[in-house]
C-alpha cells in the first residue's frame, strides 16, 4: 500500500506559506535560536528580509523546505529542509528549526524529522543524509542519536561564543540505518 509520505501521527509536511514569515520572522529575532540554528552571527531579520531569504532558499538547487504542521491546523510547529543535494552520490544535508521554545521537548522534533526523513530515502531515493550540530545544544544531540544518526567526525572548536570554543559534530545517517530502525511504514 502507499501511503502518505507527508503525514505523521501528529505533523503534516506542508509548504512554507506568506503567512509563515512573521512567524519565520519572530524565529529570527530570537538571538538564542539562532546560536542553536546557525554557526553565522546571530542576526536579526524583519519580515521582508526573512520573505527575501525564503525566495533565495527556494531558488536553491537541490533544495527541499517544508513547514510541519498539526494535521488539523496550520501552525509552524517546524520548519525543516533537504538541501546540498549532491544527485551523483544520492546524499545531502537535513535541518530542523523549532523557534517557539514552548514546542521544543514535545516529540514534534521527532517527528518532523522522520517526515523528512522518510521523504529523503523514500521519495527521493537518497542513500545518505548528514547534518552538524553544536555540543553545546545536547537536546539535538539526543534527538539526532535516538532517531538513529551515527557521529562521524568532529569541527574541533569551530564556534566561538560567549568567549568559549565549542566544537560542531556532523552525524550522518545511511538508508539502510534508517530502514533498519524505522517504524513508520504504513501497514498493508
Amino acid at each position: 500500500m502507499i501511503g502518505d509520505v507527508f503525514r505523521g501521527e501528529r505533523l503534516r509536511l506542508a509548504a512554507l506559506s506568506a503567512a509563515d514569515i512573521p512567524v519565520l520572522a519572530r524565529w529570527w529575532q530570537d538571538g538564542a535560536f539562532l546560536r542553536l540554528f546557525d554557526a553565522d552571527p546571530a542576526h536579526p531579520l524583519n519580515e521582508q528580509q526573512m520573505a527575501e531569504k525564503v525566495e533565495a532558499w527556494r531558488k536553491e538547487p537541490g533544495t527541499f523546505m517544508f513547514a510541519a504542521r498539526p494535521l488539523d491546523g496550520d501552525e509552524l510547529i517546524a520548519f525543516v529542509e533537504l538541501d546540498g543535494i549532491l544527485w551523483s552520490q544520492r546524499m545531502g544535508w537535513i535541518s530542523i528549526a523549532i523557534g517557539d521554545p514552548a514546542r521544543r521537548g514535545q516529540g514534534y522534533g521527532a517527528e518532523a524529522l522522520r517526515l523528512l526523513l522518510r521523504y529523503a530515502f523514500d521519495e527521493l531515493n537518497l542513500y545518505r543524509v548528514q547534518l552538524t550540530v553544536f555540543s553545546y545544544n545536547p537536546g539535538a544531540i539526543r534527538l539526532y542519536e535516538k532517531l538513529g544518526f551515527v557521529r562521524e567526525g568532529v569541527f574541533r572548536e569551530a564556534v566561538h561564543r560567549d568567549g568559549a570554543r565549542h566544537d560542531m559534530i556532523l552525524y550522518g545517517l545511511l538508508r539502510r540505518e534508517w530502514e533498519a530502525t524505522r517504524g513508520d511504514r504504513p501497514s498493508p
